[in-house]
């Protein structure tokens, strides 16, 4: 029963929430020890499958493939554990105060309502329920993204949940088709069945319409534009949720759905997915350096990072896998850091205009010692856990005499470091625009918003001191993934399903 806490868990929370009397202390406190139950279960599972091996449970008892199916590896235990991570910080920041309209309108829950469709896409055995997770999921962040109802809100809203739909359509449409032709949908039940029913014209479209899907949701070029034009319109904690979060569930489905249905590292599709990632890496990263709002330019940024998560499954070695894994498990720390701190940018000046910033490295020194590890953590700076994860992303790039590719990965990581030093200088170190050199003086942050970043801050430390047991479980999970003979025994035992019959 434990795969099913990471899911009932923000349901409960969810429901709860709706139930209580609308009195905003009471709110916050329920969402937030709904939010630390569930990163307890992630921690229990990741426990449970480091330990003791893959984790499975067949939902009423009705066996694989015919039922619905939970599966925890170490991939999917590890995506639910930073899950975890990110509630705590999201749903801590509201003890600083959340708008009274967005809380009367079911802010909390709705928080609690994306959380488990993000568990539930991570655990999720059968390929059409991470269809209908990721529905769960559009629905949760829409109306999150839309709470308030401001102009500018309401139209990235919407620019988000057209192309989020458009993606949804391929999605179902690629299901179908792979319905139709392997007669089952449980993932270890088509990787028995699919090498002997699949053909090599619908193989291609299959893989394609997969890309396009996923990669629209992963925001890789050239389906990214709806990010950069919505990410930066919600509040500062609901940014750093759908940072941290939404477009990992692309990536994390990419690999999964990949590796399982098409192990062929030869394959045409793992052309489109280098070139996607690479060019994704400079458009982002070019895009970021033209931007003047800060929370613009972590868009971007983010835009031009999700390559370096993708670019491993291209690669199809256990190291570049790894790799990705890994930068995947730091980057989902540090922007979500990063849109936090944006909030203390509204709270302190009202703008996260950078170039009505400054002087922040005076008036309030410890935020900008705070600030100082995720921006240079993401910039790839040594020793924090950017450039180790880059390293372990780079290193496989040139293993494989993918130089021009490991060329362009090391050109943008010298473009982010551009682009955190000019948010640092602007944001931090330049005098207050108008102020003498000291700067005005501004009142001091409290711990109840400082705590969620000191809190993601002190995990990114940590992700940098066990970098190397970090990456030796992350190797391991791409093993899993690059071997499913593992996943596809702990689903379906040795016993014949219907659909390989």
């Amino acid at each position: 029963m434990l795969l099913v806490l990471p899911i009932v868990l923000p349901l409960g929370t969810a429901i709860a929430l709706h139930l209580l009397p609308k009195r905003s202390r009471l709110l916050r406190v329920v969402a937030f020890l709904g939010a630390l139950l569930l990163l307890a279960a992630g921690v229990s599972v990741l426990l449970r499958v480091h330990f003791t091996g893959i984790q499975v449970l067949q939902v009423g008892s009705w066996p694989a493939p015919f039922g619905i199916t939970l599966v925890a590896d170490l991939f999917s235990a590890l995506m639910v554990l930073m899950t975890g991570i990110v509630g705590v910080a999201v749903t801590g920041s509201s003890f600083a105060g959340v708008d009274p309209r967005r809380e009367g309108l079911g802010y909390h829950a709705l928080i609690h309502v994306l959380l488990m469709g993000v568990s539930g896409a991570f655990l999720t055995g059968d390929i059409f329920n991470l269809y209908v997770w990721f529905e769960v999921m559009l629905i949760g962040s829409f109306v999150l993204m839309s709470l308030h109802r401001t102009r500018a809100q309401l139209h990235a809203a919407f620019t988000y949940v057209g192309l989020n739909l458009l993606a949804s359509a391929f999605f179902l449409t690629a299901i179908g088709l792979l319905y139709g032709q392997a007669g089952t949908l449980n993932f270890a039940d088509l990787a028995r069945a699919w090498p002997e029913r699949r053909t090599p014209g619908l193989d291609a479209a299959l893989s394609m319409l997969f890309l396009t899907s996923f990669g629209i949701k992963a925001g890789l070029f050239p389906l990214f534009f709806w990010l950069p034009a919505s990410y930066h319109t919600p509040p500062a904690a609901v940014g750093a949720l759908l940072a941290g979060l939404l477009t990992k569930v692309g990536v994390y489905a990419m690999i999964r759905v990949f590796t399982l249905l098409f192990p062929d590292p030869s394959a045409s599709v793992y052309t489109a997915v280098m070139v996607m990632s690479a060019v994704t890496m400079v458009v982002g990263l070019v895009g970021a350096l033209g931007q003047h709002d800060f929370r613009r330019v972590l868009s971007f940024n983010l835009v031009g990072h999700i390559g370096f998560t993708t670019v491993g499954l291209a690669l199809w070695t256990p190291a570049a896998i790894a790799g990705s894994i890994l930068y995947v498990l730091h980057h989902m720390l540090v922007i979500s850091t990063l849109f936090l701190v944006s909030g203390l940018f509204l709270r302190q000046r009202r703008t996260t205009d950078m170039r009505a910033l400054g002087g922040m490295y005076r008036a309030q020194p410890f935020v900008a010692c705070l600030a100082l590890v995720p921006l240079f953590s993401l910039a790839g700076m040594p020793p924090l856990s950017g450039f180790i994860a880059k390293l372990a992303v780079v290193g496989p790039m040139i293993e494989s005499r993918r130089y021009l590719l490991a060329a362009i990965a090391l050109a943008v990581s010298l473009l982010t470091v551009l682009s955190m030093a000019r948010v640092w200088e602007e944001s931090f170190w330049k005098p207050v625009p108008d102020q003498p050199a000291t700067g005005a003086h501004q009142p001091r942050l409290g711990a109840a918003i400082l705590a969620p970043v000191a809190f993601l801050v002190t995990l990114t430390i940590g992700l940098t001191l066990a970098a190397d047991p970090a990456y030796r479980v992350a190797t391991r999970a791409a093993e899993q993934l690059l071997n499913p003979d593992g996943y596809v025994r702990a689903v379906l035992g040795d016993g014949v399903p219907r659909a390989a019959r």
